[in-house]
């Protein structure tokens, strides 16, 4: 009987299908029955922190340790849960004992430039502020009283009428001892001031020196006598000089004596009330400023006896009275009398006055601008104070000054509040209220990129943040994990008050779950994304007026998602649907391979073949990356190339020299390569081209490999195989297509349901191989052939064939070098 003759590529097509994964292989399945429940209106919300024990027990003891530099850092992609994860976490230290205290700032009296920082148990700052407007209030009203009360009016009377007989006593005797003299005292006109000045009389009528020196000269008046009454006038001046300064003297011991007075009659008013606040507070640093109080209110006395409080309350509180007493004011910054447990304070904007606070200024009429105590403001710093702050490291990083204070103040213990206003381009005039000692603990949330940033270019950081709590994006698929993402969409449900899910819409989020992790053993922790599909899977039901979410409105919502953002995979798709991307998915080809890429655009990944080609010929170059030459390849790529060569050094240049160039490229490749996943493909190009055997073109390959040709594990294997099922699905599956992977890849597969579907039926198949030698055998259907002990290859197979190749080469460049 006459065998039926088979063509070359359905002997290819035999040779590789015992090769072929089973589907059960290719995809985890969640069993909705499995899951013990019928909806969601049977199971209990949770509100655990799910899958972060590792970041859970970083946090605890960063949160718990209350020495130096223990701030955190938290690391991890968004959407694991990281700020949800630090709320829930604080609530559980919100019932700790602490000593809260209110932050107040007062006048220095001493430095009116450096405010006074007074730090008080909670509750007080704010009774210190309003006993400073009571003692001020106070004081308004009883100093003018005793200023006009009969008792020290009239001792004040008594006392300055003693000191005014002093004065007109004195006046008195030098005035009859000028008279006795031959003189007089007149008052003469000075400007607009009268000034005492002793005149000659002659003939009881007064008359100036010079008029007497004129009757001199003409004979008129003896000139002796003029002499005499010369040096007369002089001693009587020199009299009237110590007189004046007798009477000034005078002066200052009524002012002393008024001021004794006042501090008699006056001051034992201020005293009581200063008593009363410093048996109220009794801390030495508000002791001291209490007596500075009665230094400033005994020197300046005359502005409270002019204001005496006579008009309506109303009207008390009028912008320039305040003002007048602004000195004796509280600027209480933090309140901590209503405050029931730990400061927790999440920085949403952290602007630089928002962490450390600011001294404001007014612009007066004049265009001057002023400040005083009264301004300064306290930040979120300061408001955490004896707690929790947490900041996203990002933002804090790109506001100007905001990290390098930080630091400073997490090093010293001390804020250092100021004003800092960079983009005026000019510093006005301000003050420099004094640090104010803090204890916070300070969370940051931030990239592992940053994190890895700061802890090798800024030597502070690993002193000052030595907790770091690290969110995992992934966690083992267990009935453990299973049952806590069931309660999650509970508690989504519930709290925003969506159709329930029955147990085909949980076993489908599930699913997706795991895929998302890009594992089959391992379950996503980005909760924020299985969230979203959670309210959008509601969504397509709430509009098809379901009564639960099933798992078509599961894959309705997932299928969306991925929509609104595949344009550019879809454009890539249509460009090889019509033949603008060359890509062939039957048939075979010499030195031709169908290699995979995976392409990112923003939120969305997705695969897509592209053609590999491999020419070789007689040369000394080895193996030339044109990538490279066109500077269009990436390190990873170039490693990848460079490991072909040492490959092919060992499996063909043992007895001879490996003379041979061998060309390889990416065609249609315009964006640049990188990664190393398409080296084995680039080898079965190159074994092809040397050998001359064709490579299947219905079948796509992807894998690292090493220079002893063991195929290497690669990223993004479940993209790359759906982006070739999606050509050849497009184009009819023939039931020969297939993708071929590294063996350690099987356990991440997670394929979608279509391609799942369609290995099923065995219209598709996906192929793993440990070696270049199983590779090669798939793609061709000939045997790779073993290495000999003589170091030939077994006749008839692939590596012969090349070797073959190699030898004419080296052979023929002999006899072209010998000419």
């Amino acid at each position: 009987m006459k065998k039926k003759s088979v063509s070359p590529i359905q002997q290819l097509q035999r040779a590789s299908v015992p090769h072929a994964l089973s589907p059960e292989k290719l995809r985890w399945q969640c069993n909705p029955r499995s899951l013990g429940v019928r909806t969601t209106d049977h199971v209990q919300p949770t509100r655990d922190i799910i899958g972060q024990e590792r970041a859970l027990r970083a946090l605890r003891v960063g949160l718990e340790m209350n020495h130096f530099g223990y701030n955190i850092f938290v690391t991890g992609i968004s959407g694991t849960g990281r700020t949800t994860t630090i709320k829930r976490l604080l609530k559980d230290f919100e019932q700790q004992q602490v000593e809260l205290q209110d932050q107040c700032y007062v006048y220095n009296f001493k430095n009116p430039d450096t405010p006074l920082a007074i730090a008080l148990p909670a509750g007080q700052g704010t009774g210190l502020k309003q006993d400073m407007e009571g003692f001020i209030t106070d004081l308004r009203r009883d100093i003018p009283a005793v200023y006009e009360s009969q008792r020290y009016q009239n001792a004040r009377k008594k006392l300055v009428q003693h000191f005014q007989d002093r004065q007109k006593t004195i006046l008195q005797d030098f005035e009859r001892r000028v008279k006795e003299r031959g003189f007089d005292l007149a008052q003469v006109q000075a400007g607009n001031a009268l000034r005492p000045e002793i005149i000659p009389l002659v003939d009881n009528a007064q008359s100036s020196m010079d008029q007497i020196e004129a009757l001199v000269q003409k004979g008129e008046f003896d000139k002796e006598r003029f002499a005499s009454m010369r040096e007369v006038l002089g001693e009587l001046e020199q009299q009237m000089a110590a007189v004046f300064r007798e009477l000034r003297n005078i002066e200052k011991k009524v002012q002393e004596s008024l001021s004794a007075l006042e501090e008699q009659y006056v001051m034992p008013a201020v005293d009581d009330a200063l008593n009363v606040l410093k048996i109220r507070y009794e801390y030495k640093k508000l002791h001291i400023y209490f007596d500075e109080i009665r230094d400033a209110i005994s020197g300046t006395l005359d502005r409270f006896r002019k204001q005496q409080l006579t008009l309506p309350a109303a009207q008390e509180e009028e912008e320039p009275e305040e003002d007048l007493f602004l000195e004796f004011q509280v600027n209480v910054l933090v309140d901590n009398s209503e405050t029931q447990h730990v400061p927790m304070v999440i920085e949403t904007n952290p602007k630089y006055k928002n962490i450390f606070g600011s001294v404001e200024r007014e612009l007066e009429k004049g265009g001057v601008w002023r400040t005083d105590f009264t301004k300064i403001k306290a930040g979120s710093l300061l408001h955490a104070n004896g707690g929790y702050l947490v900041l996203n490291a990002l933002d804090i990083l790109i506001e100007p000054g905001v990290w390098q204070d930080l630091k400073r103040t997490l090093r010293t213990g001390l804020i250092d509040i100021q004003s800092y206003e960079p983009m005026f381009g000019f510093m006005a005039a301000s003050i420099k209220p004094e640090p104010i000692e803090i204890n916070v603990k300070v969370i940051i949330i931030g990239d592992t990129e940053l994190y890895h940033l700061l802890y090798y270019r800024d030597d502070d950081f690993k002193k000052i943040f030595k907790i770091r709590a690290d969110f995992d994006f992934e966690m083992p698929n267990s009935a453990r994990a299973i049952k806590q993402y069931i309660c999650f969409i509970k508690m989504v449900c519930d709290d925003e008050k969506l159709i329930p899910f029955d147990n085909t819409a949980l076993a489908h989020v599930i699913e997706f779950g795991v895929r998302l992790s890009g594992r089959k053993q391992k379950i996503s922790t980005r909760f924020n994304v299985i969230a979203d599909v959670v309210r959008e899977a509601a969504y397509w039901a709430k509009k098809q007026h379901a009564p639960h979410v099933t798992n078509v409105h599961v894959k309705k919502a997932i299928d969306e998602r991925v929509y609104r953002v595949k344009l550019m995979e879809d454009k890539i798709q249509e460009m090889i649907d019509n033949g603008t991307m060359m890509i062939d998915t039957k048939g075979a080809v010499i030195g031709q391979v169908n290699g995979l890429s995976v392409y990112e655009s923003g939120e969305h990944a997705f695969g897509k073949p592209s053609r590999i080609t491999a020419r070789t010929a007689m040369g000394r170059s080895g193996v030339i990356n044109i990538e490279r030459e066109a500077e269009m390849s990436g390190p990873t790529h170039n490693k990848g190339v460079a490991i072909l060569s040492g490959y092919f050094r060992s499996m063909f240049a043992q007895n001879k020299p490996l003379v041979m160039d061998a060309s390889i490229t990416f065609e249609q490749s315009y964006g640049g390569v990188d990664g190393d996943s398409a080296s084995s493909t680039e080898i079965y190009a190159i074994l092809s081209s040397l050998a001359g055997v064709p490579i299947r073109q219905d079948l796509a390959v992807t894998g690292s490999v090493n220079q002893k040709g063991e195929i290497q594990p690669i990223g993004g294997v479940n993209l790359k195989i759906e982006g070739f099922f999606d050509v050849c699905n497009a184009r009819g599956l023939s039931g020969t297509q297939g993708v071929i992977i590294p063996i350690q890849n099987v356990h991440e597969l997670m394929l979608r349901e279509e391609v799942y579907e369609a290995v099923q039926k065995k219209k598709f198949h996906v192929y793993a191989v440990k070696s270049v030698d199983e590779g090669i055998e798939i793609l061709t259907g000939v045997k790779a052939g073993k290495l000999r002990k003589d170091g030939s290859h077994e006749p008839n197979t692939v590596y012969a064939r090349a070797d073959a190749k190699l030898l004419y080469y080296a052979n023929e460049w002999k006899r072209f070098e010998g000419k």
